[in-house]
């Protein structure tokens, strides 16, 4: 090699080792759990330097957090991956997808320089290091048994009043359809004192919304303290400067008099129950190996309206499964009229790969599927209007999230609404000045309501 080349090298190589860390853009894709995980990666990276942008023009370098849960969100997980692949992004796959086909992802995809497992993600920055010396990685454990808790840093892209927090990771049933525990691994819950702990830090930071997820919420401290221990958590967050804890995904069998108890009694806990109770027919519930019958899922509601008077009830269904016949549905639309819940998510069976269900004999052809789909939202939408109109004349407490500085309309929610996945509470701009700003919670009267939404005006407050 020339003096000349030589001294191109070496000016290249010290000019590579006095750049600051390049910028990385993330993509966030499937559940809240991911979402945590995402934020935890955007914590790690952000504290060893690295700049983080939502936007992936900003940077040659893409984290995506991907899902793998139902073939729709695979789909989309895929589309995303391919669409930056072409405009020449380097991609670092994580989350679900990246568990689940491992190599597959760096066999398909050049562009992929990393792909991180479920149970990995806290060595994002140690992969980022790896890329940038030229190395393809493939950190995804066989097992994943890693569970973040209030010490890993945390770079949070919800907005500033709303946060969600990881009481446990993986599951430990084995639904029929159900390819969680593969990808998340059995489960594991964080203490008391450390949900504590971080519940603390969200209050410091101006959230006024906490929401506690896990694949199992009901089932939160089962695997540490030897029985469910989610009633102690919600009294012991009651002392935590939140004015909203909502929890997600309870299961009936963990529904016990002392949970109801705690929703009821503890005054920032909602009395809003996300129930993924999937079917009511019990061929259905014993053909999915849910760990109940349909007999308990009419106990527990009833239950629930008994001790937890003012509850707000939402659950998930599927339709479509293998073996289901209108006979199966016929049911599961007599349940929905008779149950009245205040939302209903629908979701077409996915058969996945590696799940007992995707095996089964008389599987359901889609166009079949779709269609008892669209009869029970037919059935459930007028019920949810109706709840939501008999909120009307009433005065509820609205957490505003955003303002439209052009026209002065007001977006916000209620306490029976959950972020993203439920409604809105619409305020029309008013005449007079209001002292309101997104993450308050103010008074405001109901006015109108549709099947989703419900609007407002504000109540005149000092």
């Amino acid at each position: 090699m020339s003096k000349f080349k030589e001294q191109i090298e070496m000016t290249r190589t010290s000019s590579s080792r006095s750049n600051k860390k390049p910028s990385i853009a993330f993509m966030h894709l499937g559940c809240e759990k991911n979402r945590i995980d995402t934020e935890h990666m955007l914590g790690l990276l952000a504290n060893s330097g690295y700049e983080i942008s939502s936007n992936e023009s900003d940077a040659n370098v893409v984290l995506i957090n991907t899902c793998s849960f139902i073939e729709e969100a695979r789909e989309e997980s895929v589309k995303v991956l391919v669409g930056l692949a072409e405009q020449g992004k380097e991609l670092i796959i994580a989350g679900c997808l990246a568990q689940h086909f491992k190599e597959d992802l760096l066999e398909s995809l050049p562009e992929a320089k990393a792909i991180i497992g479920t149970g990995d993600y806290q060595h994002i920055v140690e992969v980022l290091q790896r890329v940038e010396a030229g190395e393809r990685v493939n950190q995804v454990s066989t097992n994943p048994t890693f569970l973040g808790n209030e010490d890993l840093p945390r770079y949070r892209i919800t907005g500033k009043s709303v946060a969600y927090l990881k009481v446990a990771e993986g599951c430990n049933y084995r639904c029929s359809f159900c390819i969680i525990p593969k990808l998340r691994g059995d489960q594991r819950s964080r203490t008391v004192e450390s949900i504590v702990n971080e519940a603390n830090k969200l209050a410091n930071q101006g959230v006024k919304e906490i929401i506690l997820i896990s694949q199992i919420t009901t089932n939160y401290g089962l695997d540490i303290y030897g029985k469910p221990h989610l009633a102690e958590l919600l009294r012991a967050l009651g002392e935590v400067n939140i004015p909203w804890i909502r929890v997600h995904y309870a299961y009936p069998t963990g529904l016990t008099k002392e949970v109801l108890n705690a929703y009821r009694e503890v005054p920032n806990v909602l009395p809003y129950l996300d129930l993924p109770l999937q079917h009511s027919h019990p061929e259905m519930l014993k053909a999915m190996n849910r760990p109940w019958q349909s007999d308990i899922n009419n106990h527990i509601l009833n239950q629930i309206r008994d001790q937890v008077p003012d509850a707000v009830l939402r659950t998930s269904l599927i339709v479509g499964f293998p073996g289901e016949t209108e006979e199966h549905i016929d049911h599961l639309a007599s349940f929905i009229e008779t149950q009245k819940f205040d939302h209903v998510g629908i979701f077409n069976f996915s058969p996945e790969d590696g799940t007992p269900a995707a095996t089964l004999p008389n599987q359901v052809p889609h166009q079949v599927s779709q269609a008892r789909k669209d009869r029970l939202m037919a059935l459930q939408e007028p019920i949810s209007k109706e709840l939501n109109q008999k909120l009307i004349g009433r005065e509820v407490d609205v957490l505003i999230e955003q303002i439209n500085p052009q026209t002065g309309q007001i977006l916000g929610r209620c306490s029976r609404f959950a972020p993203e996945v439920d409604g809105e509470v619409i305020i029309e701009p008013s005449l007079k000045r209001c002292n309101v700003s997104p993450g308050i919670i103010t008074k405001a009267l109901i006015t109108g309501a549709d099947i989703f939404d419900l609007t407002a005006k504000l109540i005149s407050h000092d």
